[in-house]
């Protein structure tokens, strides 16, 4: 079976999404999986992004990248709150199979060493994991 996903990144943090989105790719690559990039502008984006492509298109999963950099203010934990509920109420209520590659993170060190070419690379492991959930739902 050939996996077909949909790779949703928000490039806020374009520097950091950009190494995250090449982990996700190369994972694809070397798994024969194929995908389709999306762009949205935020992390708060990526959640109603994922429901209206899913009204529109039939993926067998998705992969939400993106990065959220703790800052001054109380922002920072609504953005990560927020977007992780509104995957986590896509994977319940839809049955959508999301894997969460967003980043958060207190600095830009951080992020930038999650979103390297290394074997550290958050976006190749949503990958590896989006494509385990697909490969469990196809087991039931």
């Amino acid at each position: 079976m050939v996996k077909d996903i949909c790779i949703v990144i928000s490039d806020y943090y374009k520097e950091i999404s950009d190494g995250l989105e090449i982990g996700a790719i190369k994972f694809c690559d070397e798994n024969s999986i194929k995908y389709k990039k999306i762009y949205v502008p935020g992390a708060l984006e990526i959640g109603p992004a994922i429901k209206i492509i899913s009204d529109r298109d039939s993926f067998d999963g998705f992969i939400a990248i993106g990065c959220v950099i703790r800052g001054e203010t109380s922002h920072f934990d609504i953005v990560v709150n927020e977007s992780a509920r509104a995957i986590t109420n896509l994977n319940l209520d839809y049955s959508l199979l999301i894997a969460n590659g967003i980043l958060t993170v207190e600095n830009k060190a951080q992020a930038i060493e999650r979103s390297s070419d290394n074997k550290n690379n958050k976006g190749y492991h949503a990958a590896l994991a989006c494509s385990k959930l697909i490969d469990l739902k196809g087991n039931f």
